[in-house]
């Protein structure tokens, strides 16, 4: 019979040897493997005093991102909500009123901004469909919490702090640590 691929192996269909039969060859080589892993460097990190380093592409908590001036970078537009395929985004738009240009870049402005950490799978496509930069994935992890209502991050947790009255929580927020220690 021929095969539509070349991955089929045929099976070997000779008689087992004594060694074979009572297994005790297999189980040498498993002890033999186990002994290995006891000289080997322990991957577990004494978390307080050392820090995991994590991949360069590593996706945290979101942060609604704000621009120079400090006002809001989110439009509610609502492609974040539309490319999140876990549904875990919803917001409700508001227009912006006279004299609030200070607080916001567009006319209009997420009033009501959620993400669901529990839905989340940190996939990174509301950042990817944000036309504004808006929103963007950090690299701290989610917080403990131990009741879901905690787990639902609304506008004011996801907002970066202002950079023009709080200069060092936005580096901070920001990463950018390096930057705001040489400015001193």
């Amino acid at each position: 019979m021929t095969t539509l691929t070349d991955r089929a192996k045929p099976v070997n269909r000779k008689p087992m040897t004594f060694l074979e039969s009572i297994y005790l060859w297999n189980i040498f080589l498993g002890m033999i493997i186990t002994i290995k892993h006891f000289f080997k460097k322990k991957a577990t990190v004494q978390y307080p005093e050392q820090t995991r380093s994590y991949s360069p592409v590593f996706r945290g908590v979101q942060i609604l991102n704000r621009d120079e001036e400090g006002r809001e970078r989110c439009t509610a537009c609502g492609l974040c909500a539309l490319a999140c395929p876990a549904e875990a985004i919803t917001m409700e738009a508001a227009e912006r009123m006279p004299g609030e240009e200070h607080l916001y870049r567009e006319e209009k402005y997420a009033a009501k901004y959620e993400i669901n950490m529990l839905r989340c799978i940190f996939c990174g496509f509301c950042e990817e469909a944000c036309p504004k930069d808006a929103i963007y994935l950090s690299e701290t992890h989610a917080p403990p919490a131990y009741n879901r209502k905690n787990f639902i991050y609304n506008k004011k947790d996801l907002l970066i702090p202002d950079p023009v009255t709080q200069p060092e929580e936005y580096a901070q927020a920001k990463g950018l640590r390096e930057i705001s220690k040489k400015n001193k």
